[in-house]
């Protein structure tokens, strides 16, 4: 598939439960003019704690530098589990921009901050407590999740996340998703823009709030998910399909394909808004003086 940009967040790379090899099927079959890598790419928390970096993580980075080199332009921006990238800021890696925030103007006109969004986490303010328990939790529900849905695949059920049900079970997860989400779209029209496109809490979604278009990659950890923009203008969820679950039928966007090949699948998409000339457009990828966080 072929599209003007793409984003994807969270791929924590240098944890063992990075997705990699899910990771890499999809940038080989996924062409695209921007490339935007919405933090936490590398994970330097767990990293810290013990290393784990793989030649699969290598083969990501690999990639990445090898769609920048050809007809891709990659932004790198980026999270709180890579802050250590902050040094760099502003430089360019092999071609790579390194950015804190960008604007993305899409084929459409419409323009879009982009950010990780661990700056309106308060959470943040304790990341070293958080490092030492709340992600050592976090990793224990991931390595039982993991067990979980090898039993689920044998029994011929689809994958189902254990973290992501709890999380979002809770009153308190609901009320800080929904804050966030709120938060974010206060920053976009701080900025001047008409959506926000994020990660951070590893929840994919494309939704109106208060009139403006928040948009959120997911994570390639649980869910493995990314946005991706067509030549039309519209903004797409794209997530992991697995073959041969029962019940599912053929997902809405798909097409045949080799059994028990993983495929992205379109789950949802932005709200469409027609602009004259459109079909002249070129999508622009900049950064700028934007307000303060």
């Amino acid at each position: 598939m072929k599209y003007n940009a793409i984003w994807i967040s969270d791929l924590h790379l240098g944890s063992r439960h990075s997705q990699t090899e899910l990771l890499l099927e999809f940038l080989h079959h996924h062409e695209c003019r921007h490339l935007y890598l919405v933090g936490d790419i590398i994970d330097g928390w767990e990293l810290r704690r013990k290393w784990l970096w793989s030649t699969q993580a290598n083969t990501v980075i690999q990639k990445i530098l090898r769609m920048n080199r050809k007809q891709t332009r990659v932004t790198y921006i980026f999270g709180n589990h890579d802050e250590f990238m902050q040094q760099f800021l502003g430089l360019n890696l092999g071609g790579v921009r390194l950015v804190e925030r960008a604007v993305h103007e899409g084929m459409d006109g419409r323009r879009y901050l982009v950010l990780h969004g661990h700056q309106l986490d308060g959470l943040v303010l304790f990341n070293r407590l958080l490092e030492r328990v709340g992600s050592r939790l976090y990793d224990w529900i991931l390595e039982f999740n993991l067990h979980l849905n090898r039993l689920r695949r044998r029994l011929g059920f689809g994958y189902w996340s254990v973290a992501a049900y709890l999380k979002f079970q809770a009153k308190g997860a609901v009320r800080y998703v929904t804050q966030y989400e709120e938060a974010m779209v206060r920053m976009a029209r701080a900025a001047g823009v008409e959506g926000v496109i994020c990660g951070h809490i590893h929840r994919a979604e494309i939704r109106t709030v208060h009139g403006f278009e928040y948009l959120n990659c997911g994570d390639w950890v649980e869910s493995c998910t990314a946005l991706a923009e067509d030549f039309e203008g519209n903004i797409h969820l794209l997530q992991l399909h697995e073959p041969g679950v029962r019940g599912t039928g053929r997902p809405k966007g798909s097409t045949a394909a080799e059994p028990g090949i993983p495929r992205m699948v379109q789950k949802d998409r932005s709200p469409r808004r027609p602009t004259t000339g459109e079909g002249d457009r070129s999508s622009k990828s900049i950064t700028a003086d934007l307000p303060g966080l």
